[in-house]
């Protein structure tokens, strides 16, 4: 319901923040400063999610945690940005298409076919996926996908504009201590 209103707002209010994160992109490693990817939404639907690229162009399209050496692939401004979450602030391009939404599962990649198994068991693919999420502020990086999907599926039960609230302010704090961030 508030979702694309609020994220046009932030589009317009934030639009510094991106030209500057935009253009410290460019500078370091040229086009493109977005970085896209194709990600499964509500109902098994698959979307292309937008970022700011954090990493080098030559980097292998695959999860993070799956790469060697993450760090060699990192732009000097992608730690950072993904310390920050800065790097998730196009996902409001997804919120406007009506692709995501700002609480949610986060989205997950076309082939984490394990995790999707699990989320279609218990009825979570059914949500629109979010910027944020209660598996997101109870652990991130550091959960197991079981305990992940157990956290979506208690959110799909307890979702309410209330409980959407205290999520959102439980991303900022977690964001401003980069709590549960791994890489």
């Amino acid at each position: 319901m508030f979702n694309r209103p609020l994220a046009l707002f932030l589009l317009v209010f934030l639009s510094p923040l991106f030209l500057i994160v935009a253009l410290i992109i460019l500078i370091e490693d040229g086009f493109p400063v977005f970085f896209k990817q194709k990600r499964v939404g509500i109902n098994y639907s698959y979307f292309y999610i937008f970022k700011f690229r954090s990493m080098k162009k030559n980097t292998p399209n695959v999860a993070t945690h799956l790469l060697t050496n993450p760090d060699q692939y990192l732009l000097k401004i992608g730690k950072f940005i993904r310390r920050t979450s800065l790097d998730e602030l196009p996902n409001l391009i997804n919120i406007l298409k009506g692709e995501m939404v700002f609480v949610g599962p986060r989205p997950a990649l076309y082939n984490q076919d394990d995790l999707m198994a699990l989320r279609i068991a218990t009825g979570v693919d059914k949500l629109k996926p979010g910027i944020t999420g209660w598996a997101q502020i109870n652990g991130r990086d550091e959960i197991s996908i079981s305990e992940k999907v157990k956290l979506e599926q208690e959110y799909l039960y307890k979702k309410s504009f209330l409980f959407d609230l205290e999520i959102l302010i439980k991303t900022f704090t977690n964001v401003i201590f980069s709590k549960g961030v791994s890489h």
